[in-house]
């Protein structure tokens, strides 16, 4: 990614504050949180000022996190700042973003010191100059994904008024009370400040959902991805929409207040009525070129928001023209995007585990020449999105970088000169040994990973666990700590990315559409195979989890093999027929199974394991959140009940006030002991 010439203007929208996504992840993702939380440090957002001179960071603590500042061209620990409203502590700042010109850094805190309102969070502004720091909004809400205008005069965020609960699925839901989808629904809007007069208003109205936004290189305008309420259930069929925003100042007697008029948004791509190949799949990530003409998106098969990925398609900002695919059977999977100039993209492409950068032409809709930067097995973080990185117009880097081997730490500099700034975690060194595996199935190239247990003797035999990850579409990458639970308690543990999952180009993720269990199991069993072939498995100690998709494909895989000796699905899906009518995101169905249930039940039916309950025999642990909108709850319910009348061993637990990502520490411990012991207890060595 050769960002070494892109504009200012494109530049304001990338460095942006950190976007905290939880994906449906597996045991060992989960775990791997927990497992030393006195040892690592976690570095949770990082964004370079666009001089390049200074790297604002953020320190995930006990009790919040922390801001610092470190000086890239002396990067010495005892110099760094540390910024925090009035002193204050016991409270969170994070979120870091700079203004254009690099004069202001704007953070989220809860350092407020509003007892009515704690752990209310607010932007605040810190002057480069003189140090100052003063608190710009004063909202009851939740505030996400802040960005500066290009000109530097304004800051916009998406923003919930008087929110309860995050936006999104992963959250948990909120008690059913009331006018069911009527009452009390919470709506995210782009809400736009002032910075020289303090206020603001809302940028989009009040009958949109909105996901994602950004500013136009004139600032005189912002596109953002969109859907009518609620915003749970339809991002899976949201709209790009542009509008214009024009500042205006009224009076409340002699007293002015600066806020926003706004043009009512005009739709600039439908990806359910575009006669392209977007037609019914997702966008995310929009970004316009620095000539304002053109928008960027990634446009793909897309399961979860937030978990992006597929290729980079552009639009015409007017919306006059069909948008056009640039990275047409692109091996790997864009999941971020940047402007280096008119005619140029940058992005982020997660391929076989690699994080590749490379650069393409929009007019030949190709790879420009030696301009691929391939950073290894390692995963970056730092950004509002997944994946996203900030940069300066001078191709200047700052992030957070992990691997197998390097816990996280920030780094800032040049791509092929990256330096550490941090050394959080010095002194750390892997607990266990993980590596990258990959074998052919059914025409298809699959990559995964195998963690060994520790200290490994092939001489003895050892036991497996198979953890699915969710989505599907998604993908397991490299990460400091991956698999070390399992290590410790003497297993391996294979996470692979079968079919259906990101990293292999799109035709590779939508390979399971009306084929779920089927072909991204068989890819899966064979998987094991060549594990079985390369290392000492105990074949009769073979288990099975997953969370969400992969809860669904353990409750599903026990029905169609009983080659694993014990299972554990978390947050699984037993029946599509059901569950299509029971959770709060059903449009998302509609792109896997090419129709809702009620036209095609077959299809539903085909994939769910109650149709085929009488073959399972494997012993299994069930496991869900009460306020699950994405798995609801009935489903673990209803695995639980059908397994209990076939008189096969099984265990339900419900967690109280969990939704599909769950919060509560004490919860995430107790199931993650229970998860072990269950495979301990089922998958006993022999003696």
């Amino acid at each position: 990614m050769n960002l070494r010439s892109i504009s200012t203007a494109s530049l304001s929208i990338f460095a942006v504050s950190s976007f905290l996504w939880l994906p449906t992840v597996s045991l060992s993702q989960a775990k791997a949180t927990t497992q030393q939380p006195s040892r690592l440090h976690s570095p949770g957002s990082a964004a370079i000022s666009p001089d390049g001179k200074t790297v604002a960071w953020t320190l995930r603590q006990r009790e919040g996190s922390t801001l610092h500042l470190t000086d890239l061209a002396n990067p010495d620990p005892a110099k760094e700042k540390l910024i925090t409203p009035s002193g204050a502590t016991n409270c969170s700042n994070s979120d870091p973003v700079w203004s254009p010109d690099a004069a202001t850094l704007a953070f989220t805190s809860t350092c407020t010191g509003d007892k009515e309102k704690p752990g209310q969070e607010q932007i605040f502004l810190w002057s480069a100059a003189t140090g100052e720091i003063k608190q710009l909004t004063h909202l009851v809400g939740n505030i996400e994904q802040a960005a500066w205008s290009p000109d530097g005069k304004s800051l916009a965020f998406l923003f919930v008024e008087n929110a309860t609960r995050s936006a999104g699925a992963l959250d948990a839901m909120k008690p059913w009370a009331g006018v069911i989808g009527e009452d009390g629904v919470e709506i995210q809007r782009v809400y736009g400040m002032n910075v020289e007069h303090s206020s603001g208003d809302f940028l989009t109205p009040s009958d949109l959902h909105v996901y994602e936004f950004a500013f136009a290189p004139n600032s005189k305008q912002i596109s953002f991805i969109a859907a009518n309420p609620p915003g749970e259930n339809n991002w899976w069929v949201a709209k790009l929409y542009a509008t214009g925003i024009i500042g205006r100042i009224t009076y409340s007697g002699s007293v002015p207040s600066y806020g926003f008029g706004l043009d009512k948004p005009k739709a600039i791509l439908d990806p359910q009525t575009t006669s392209s190949a977007l037609h019914g799949l997702q966008i995310a990530v929009p970004r316009w070129s620095p000539d304002g003409k053109r928008i960027a998106l990634i446009g793909g098969l897309m399961s979860d928001q937030g978990s992006t990925g597929g290729d980079v398609w552009v639009v015409d900002a007017d919306g006059k023209s069909a948008p056009f695919d640039i990275t047409p059977n692109i091996d790997g999977t864009p999941v971020y995007e940047a402007w280096i100039d008119d005619n140029t993209i940058g992005m982020v492409e997660d391929r076989r585990g690699h994080i590749v950068l490379p650069d393409y032409n929009v007019a030949t809709r190709s790879l420009a020449p030696n301009s691929t930067f391939d950073m290894g097995e390692v995963s970056l973080s730092g950004g509002p999105i997944k994946d996203a990185i900030s940069f300066t117009p001078y191709g200047q880097f700052a992030l957070i970088q992990s691997s197998l081997t390097h816990a996280p730490e920030v780094y800032a500099g040049e791509l092929d000169k990256l330096q550490q700034l941090t050394h959080l975690n010095d002194g750390l060194k892997p607990e266990s040994k993980t590596e990258s595996i990959e074998w052919d199935n059914e025409g298809f190239h699959v990559q995964g990973w195998l963690t060994y247990p520790k200290n490994y003797d092939p001489s003895k035999k050892y036991p497996l666990i198979v953890s699915v990850h969710g989505g599907p579409s998604a993908s397991i990458g490299p990460r400091w700590g991956m698999g070390d639970n399992w290590a410790d308690a003497g297993y391996f543990e294979f996470q692979p990315n079968p079919r259906g999952s990101f990293g292999q180009g799109e035709a590779f993720t939508k390979a399971n559409i009306k084929d779920f269990g089927y072909g991204d199991l068989r890819d899966i069993l064979k998987g094991m195979d060549a594990i079985e072939a390369k290392v000492s498995i105990d074949k009769t100690r073979e288990g099975l989890t997953g969370w969400s998709y992969g809860g669904f494909m353990t409750m599903f895989a026990v029905t169609q093999t009983h080659r694993f000796r014990a299972a554990v699905a978390g947050a699984g899906i037993s029946d599509w027929l059901s569950y299509y009518g029971e959770n709060s995101i059903d449009q998302w169905m509609i792109p896997f199974f090419g129709a809702g249930v009620y036209d095609d039940p077959a299809v539903y039916a085909k994939s769910s394991a109650i149709t085929f309950i009488k073959q399972a025999k494997t012993p299994m642990l069930i496991i869900v959140g009460d306020r699950d909108g994405e798995c609801p709850a009935p489903q673990s319910f209803e695995m639980w009940h059908a397994l209990r009348d076939l008189g096969v061993k099984t265990q339900l637990v419900v967690y109280p006030n969990e939704g599909h990502g769950f919060r509560d520490p004490a919860h995430i411990k107790d199931r993650n002991d229970r998860i072990l012991k269950w495979f301990n207890e089922n998958m006993p060595e022999k003696q």
